[in-house]
């Protein structure tokens, strides 16, 4: 019987609804760790206190007949398709997503793959527009997201690469060496309308300070700003203060006379 399934462009039947929040599927996984059944490692990752290691995966249940068997793409009893997808490698079941398993990264990739390639330096699958086009960094992604800490080379979240050569999943600047991560042009213009539109209180007009630019490197002395401070070499708010404010003592040389008067 056709009911509760759906067809797939492969011709094959799928269970539907079937999966979880991370993938479409018609199966459970076998633990190898624990022996327990879950849609994903992902999901058991969530629920234990250890996590599944996909590569040692060795037995699915079908979602349809509950047969438990060998990993394999279709149900040996019911003939159910349990993914448009499936590596028997990563034991990755999934809906068609142009996917594609990278030998040297050792895991399955978002494709399609002839849109991407694999930097030996890196150590990562890149966007071919990137080819000769980066800054290379030594396996860049066998590391944590500095930013929120989630490891950057099996994530499921995509990873921008910066001009400086490292990866991270979102942020305006590189926590590793704080260079800006992108064109930030319009963003620096919008800050000079803010700042001109929001002038300090009166004693802290004339102030300066030492700053470096972490795009630049330049080292100045600019006035000083709550909402930022410009550099004057490459005109970036992605500054630095180095040390305390400077020429604060004015206001109190223009009371000294005053109050010298007085006495």
């Amino acid at each position: 019987s056709g009911e509760g399934r759906r067809r797939t462009p492969f011709g094959g039947n799928m269970a539907s609804p079937a999966g979880c929040e991370h993938y479409v599927r018609s199966c459970l996984l076998k633990a190898p760790c624990c022996g327990k059944l879950y849609v994903c490692r992902l999901c058991h990752d969530a629920e234990e206190n250890h996590q599944m290691d996909r590569f040692k995966v060795r037995e699915v249940q079908c979602s349809a007949c509950l047969t438990v068997q060998q990993t394999q793409q279709t149900c040996q009893q019911c003939h159910l398709l349990f993914g448009e997808y499936y590596c028997d490698i990563c034991h990755l079941f999934d809906k068609d997503k142009k996917q594609y398993h990278c030998q040297p990264c050792g895991i399955c990739r978002i494709g399609p793959r002839e849109k991407y390639f694999h930097c030996e330096k890196c150590n990562l699958c890149l966007a071919q527009d990137l080819r000769g086009n980066h800054k290379c960094v030594e396996n860049v992604s066998r590391q944590n997201c500095p930013v929120c800490m989630e490891d950057i080379h099996t994530s499921r979240i995509g990873a921008h690469v910066l001009p400086c050569g490292h990866l991270l999943h979102n942020a305006y600047r590189c926590p590793l060496c704080m260079h800006s991560a992108w064109d930030m042009q319009d963003h620096w213009e919008q800050m000079d309308k803010e700042i001109a539109q929001s002038p300090m209180p009166t004693e802290y007009q004339g102030a300066m300070v030492k700053i470096m630019c972490n795009d630049c490197q330049a080292h100045c002395t600019v006035p000083f700003h709550v909402l930022g401070m410009k550099c004057t070499s490459c005109g970036s708010y992605n500054t630095a203060q180095d040390g305390g404010l400077i020429q604060l003592q004015q206001p109190e040389q223009d009371a000294e006379p005053q109050q010298h008067d007085q006495q």
